[in-house]
């Protein structure tokens, strides 16, 4: 099992990197419904509004990622026995943080995990990536009875549920369950990392989200069995 030290996640500039890296899909979302709310305008300035909003935060997170990872790479390069072969430059993982937060956050969190691990939280974070899934799996079907049915309603209904389960709490989800399994197992150790960025890429490409969460609820079953809620 991964023993993960304290003496550097002492500092909560990686904690940030990890809200803050939960936070993009929201803001994106928002800004995403206002540019399609443009297309079929109901409430007078919503669209605007909502596309500015998702702009601002996302201009923001952006900011604050920069200074997270600028700060925690720079704090790990200070001490070289804690961080052994890995010398994170801040210089350039702020650059690409201002380029592409979520891409360059998700890239160092997966980095600094190979060598620090990831402290475990909530043992139960698998039962919403379940019922992620299962939520996905109803909007998909509502959308294909919608469409055969021509019941636009029920298609606006599944999308919006499904869409808001997966851009809210599967990233988040996945990611702290993984950190969870990574200190309980032996045989299997996904890296939370790289299952976040396989998360946010679940959210551009739809059918990856319930592919994702089936296989990695099945090998957590196989790793570690399920165990009772914490």
């Amino acid at each position: 099992m991964i023993q993960v030290p304290t003496h550097v996640d002492d500092i909560g500039w990686a904690r940030l990197a990890e809200r803050l890296c939960y936070l993009f899909p929201p803001v994106v979302g928002v800004g995403a419904v206002g540019v399609l709310e443009d297309l079929d305008p109901g409430v007078p300035g919503l669209s605007w509004g909502l596309f500015l909003v998702g702009t601002a935060g996302y201009t923001l997170l952006t900011l604050g990622m920069t200074l997270a990872l600028f700060f925690d790479a720079d704090r790990i390069r200070r001490q070289p026995r804690a961080s052994g072969n890995w010398r994170p430059r801040p210089w350039i993982n702020a650059a690409f943080a201002l380029l592409w937060a979520p891409a360059a956050g998700v890239v160092y969190l997966a980095r600094r995990h190979r060598r620090f691990g990831t402290p475990p939280g909530w043992s139960g974070w698998w039962v919403v990536v379940a019922l992620s899934l299962a939520t996905t799996l109803f909007g998909l079907v509502a959308a294909g009875v919608s469409i055969l049915l021509s019941i636009p309603g029920l298609l606006v209904t599944g999308a919006g549920l499904a869409g808001a389960v997966a851009f809210g709490a599967f990233p988040v989800a996945i990611h702290r369950d993984a950190a969870y399994v990574c200190t309980e197992s032996d045989s299997w150790r996904p890296n939370p990392g790289v299952y976040l960025a396989l998360a946010f890429l679940s959210l551009s490409v739809p059918p990856v989200q319930p592919a994702l969460a089936g296989y990695y609820l099945y090998h957590r079953r196989e790793a570690i069995g399920v165990p009772a809620l914490d």
